[in-house]
């Protein structure tokens, strides 16, 4: 069995990019990981049944984990978020306490930290010190999701998908890091689109010079394009 420290040790660089405790040291992290297990995910997995985040709390350790919802009357599907190494979910159902209309799917093999949602909240209430930390994240959430709705509502298809790709753009190799080997489908659901028409402006940037394409891996080719396109769609949106 774990303990607390052996977590801490293995997971440290994880603890160390979770913004949600990102001001927590190690005597406080080794006491709140006392309270953790890990578990392991299997890609593909769906988590359809919403009490296991309304009362569990995760931390990703490694993988992607896309955050959806769908429509009442269709299989439409939008991405809300798509999570990664050191981002925590639910934090919804961590503050209200009520069920979110969300599912989760793993989109590679995924390994997790977590956490009995009354046991956080009680180790929360003891350490009132970080709540503006915890309100600061919860704000940045807020943003993106207004931000996302602003987008969907004032942008085009083709400004949103170039927005996706150059927001994930390291900026060191000038290659695709989050969205990588993503397929179409997937980055569809994050922009609001079908795969059939990100299919077809993807073709059209790769036609231009900007990309390159190979099964579902795009390879940036020319960045200063891919800023010239984002300027005139931008313009025109």
């Amino acid at each position: 069995m774990n303990t607390s420290g052996d977590l801490y040790i293995r997971y440290k660089p994880v603890l160390d990019s979770c913004e949600f405790f990102r001001n927590l040291g190690e005597e406080h992290w080794k006491e709140l990981l006392s309270s953790f297990r890990e578990e392991l995910w299997t890609k593909n997995t769906c988590i359809l049944n919403r009490k296991k985040f309304l009362f569990h709390f995760y931390i990703i350790c490694r993988g992607r984990v896309k955050m959806y919802r769908l429509a009442e009357n269709s299989l439409k599907e939008h991405t809300l978020f798509l999570l990664s190494k050191g981002d925590v979910f639910d934090v919804f159902c961590l503050f209200d306490g009520d069920k979110h209309r969300v599912y989760y799917e793993c989109l590679d093999s995924t390994k997790v930290l977590a956490i009995r949602m009354d046991e956080l909240r009680r180790w929360m209430q003891q350490q009132p010190q970080f709540y503006p930390m915890f309100l600061q994240y919860a704000a940045k959430m807020m943003r993106k999701l207004e931000k996302t709705a602003s987008e969907l509502i004032f942008t085009d298809l083709s400004t949103r998908l170039l927005q996706l790709i150059l927001s994930n753009i390291n900026e060191r190799n000038q290659q695709l890091e989050l969205i990588d080997n993503l397929p179409n489908k997937e980055l569809a659901s994050m922009v609001g689109s079908t795969r059939a028409v990100v299919n077809r402006y993807l073709q059209t940037l790769k036609k231009k010079g900007a990309i390159q394409i190979t099964r579902n891996r795009i390879k940036i080719m020319n960045m200063d394009l891919l800023l010239k396109e984002l300027k005139i769609h931008s313009g025109n949106s």
